[in-house]
C-alpha cells in the first residue's frame, strides 16, 4: 500500500526498479532474518538467484541489463574497449551503447522515466524526463539533466560513486562511513523523486554495494574484522527497500536485481604477465605501460575482465597471426587458459568461452576472441606494466561472480527459474503493458 496518492493521469501500470549493484542472492538467502524486507519482498511475489553475462563486468552488465541484448548489440565488453583496427582503447560511455535502453522504450510510448545513477549512462540524455548518470561521471552538475535535478542534487550533498580509494587502508572505518554517507544520500533523492509519483518507469542504482563487496566481502565469508560492518551497511540497504516499498502506489510493481554476483578474492591474476611467460606476448621497450606498446611478433593480449584476443593479420595493425592460424592459435590458448592453476593447484578458469558462443550483433566485430570466466577466487586482471608475477593480492577482498545474481520482482505471477540478465528489460515492459518485439531481445519475460 503506497502512501502517496498518485498525481499523474492513469497511462497504465508502472514499474520502480531500484539495481542493487554486485549483490549474491545467496547473501540474502542465507541471511533472511537480517534482511526483513528483502524476504518478505521475496515471499510476495517471486526472488531468486540469476546468471550474469560474459563478461561479467558492470561496465558491461549494466548495458545489456538495461537493452536486453548482449555485448555484441550493445558493442560494450566491459570497462576498457579496443578500437576497431587499432591498439587505441577506451571507456566505454552512454553513447557507445548501441542497443535501445529500456528508457528510451519508454519514452517511444509517450510514458516518462526518471533514471538515477545508472552505470554507463554518461552524458545524461536529454530525452527523458530527469537522469542523474551514474559510475565514471565527472560531476553532479555535468552528469544530470534538467537543472531542477541538477539543483536538487547538489542541494542535497549528492554522491554519484564511493571514494573507493578509502578502501585501499587497512583500517577499512574511513571507507565504511563514505559507503554509508554515498548509500544515504542516495537514498534521500531516490526518495524525494519516487514520492514526486510523477514518473512512469522509476530506474534507479545503488552502486555503493558493489563497492562495499570488492573491500569487505571476504571479511562476511570468512568472519574477517569487518564482518559486522559489512553486515551493518546492509541491513541499512534492506531498511531504505523496506522504505521504498512502502512508499510506492499500488499500481506501481517493484524489482530489484543486481547486476552480478560476487564471491572472496584470493589471487589477482595478471593475465598479461602469464602471456608473456608463455611466450605469447613481447613488447617493442621495456617501459611499456599500455596496449600500444606490444610488438609486432605478440601472438595474443588481454583485456579486463578475462577477455583475450589474438593479434590478428589484417585485424590488428601490427598483427602477427596469419588468418589461416587463426582458429590454431586460439585453440591453444584456450587449452593453455583451460590448463593454467592457481599456487594451491586449483584451475583458474572455470570455462573459457568462444566469442561466436557468447556474443551476437551487429557490433560482435570488436568482441574477444576468447573470454575467461574465472572460478571463484580468482580475479582476471589485464594490465601490462607493473606486475612481475602472475599471482598476486592487493588491497580488494571480494570480485565479481557470473554465477548467483539477484532478482527479486513484486507480482506473484512472476517466476524466477533458469533466468539471466537478459530477462529484466522485457519482464519490465510487460509488468508497464508496453508492447515490444520479442525478437528484439536475447531474454523473454519472466510473467
Amino acid at each position: 500500500m503506497g502512501l502517496f496518492e498518485r498525481l499523474r493521469g492513469d497511462d497504465g501500470p508502472r514499474v520502480a526498479f531500484i539495481g542493487i549493484d554486485g549483490v549474491p542472492y545467496s547473501l540474502l538467502a542465507e541471511h533472511s532474518d537480517r534482511f526483513p524486507n528483502l524476504t518478505a519482498l521475496g515471499e510476495a511475489g517471486a526472488g531468486g538467484a540469476i546468471d550474469s553475462i560474459v563478461p561479467p563486468e558492470s561496465s558491461a552488465c549494466w548495458p545489456a541489463l538495461t537493452t536486453g541484448v548482449n555485448p555484441g548489440e550493445t558493442g560494450v565488453y566491459g570497462f576498457q574497449d579496443r578500437e576497431n583496427g587499432s591498439y587505441e582503447t577506451y571507456v566505454p560511455m552512454g553513447r557507445d551503447v548501441q542497443a535501445t535502453r529500456l528508457w528510451d522504450r519508454v519514452t517511444d510510448a509517450d510514458r516518462k522515466a526518471t533514471v538515477m545513477n545508472v552505470p554507463v549512462t554518461f552524458p545524461p540524455q536529454r530525452n527523458v524526463q530527469r537522469m542523474v548518470s551514474g559510475f565514471l561521471s565527472p560531476s553532479v552538475g555535468k552528469a544530470s539533466h534538467p537543472e531542477e535535478l541538477t539543483q536538487t542534487l547538489e542541494d542535497g550533498d549528492y554522491i554519484i560513486d564511493v571514494n573507493a580509494k578509502l578502501g585501499h587502508k587497512d583500517d577499512k572505518g574511513e571507507f565504511v562511513d563514505h559507503a554509508h554517507k554515498t548509500m544515504d544520500r542516495r537514498f534521500d533523492a531516490f526518495e524525494q523523486y519516487l514520492s514526486a509519483d510523477d514518473w512512469d518507469l522509476f530506474f534507479g542504482v545503488f552502486m555503493t554495494t558493489d563497492r562495499i563487496n570488492h573491500f569487505l566481502f571476504k571479511d562476511y565469508e570468512h568472519d574477517g574484522e569487518n564482518r559486522e560492518a559489512f553486515f551493518e551497511f546492509y541491513e541499512q540497504l534492506d531498511d531504505y527497500l523496506g522504505q521504498i516499498r512502502e512508499l510506492l502506489p499500488d499500481d506501481v510493481t517493484l524489482v530489484v536485481a543486481s547486476d552480478h554476483g560476487f564471491t572472496s578474492l584470493d589471487y589477482e591474476v595478471h593475465c598479461n604477465t602469464w602471456l608473456k611467460e608463455q611466450g605469447l606476448l613481447s613488447y617493442e621497450d621495456d617501459d611499456h605501460s599500455e596496449l600500444g606498446d606490444i610488438a609486432a611478433d605478440a601472438t595474443a593480449y588481454s583485456l579486463i575482465p578475462g577477455r583475450f584476443y589474438i593479434n590478428l593479420e589484417g585485424r590488428e595493425p601490427r598483427g602477427s597471426v596469419p588468418e589461416s592460424e587463426y582458429e590454431a592459435v586460439r585453440e591453444d590458448l584456450k587449452s593453455r587458459l583451460e590448463a593454467l592453476e592457481g599456487p594451491d593447484g586449483t584451475p583458474v578458469c572455470e570455462r573459457v568461452v568462444e566469442k561466436e558462443d557468447a556474443f551476437r550483433g551487429d557490433h560482435d566485430d570488436i568482441a574477444a576472441d576468447l573470454v575467461a570466466i574465472p572460478n571463484h577466487g580468482f580475479d582476471l586482471k589485464s594490465g601490462f606494466s607493473g606486475h612481475d608475477d602472475v599471482f598476486d593480492t592487493g588491497p580488494r577482498n571480494g570480485m565479481h561472480s557470473f554465477d548467483n545474481a539477484t532478482l527479486f520482482i513484486d507480482d506473484d505471477d512472476a517466476t524466477i527459474e533458469d533466468a539471466d540478465l537478459y530477462d529484466i528489460a522485457p519482464t519490465i515492459l510487460e509488468l508497464m503493458e508496453i508492447d515490444y518485439d520479442r525478437t528484439d531481445f536475447d531474454g523473454a519475460s519472466l510473467l
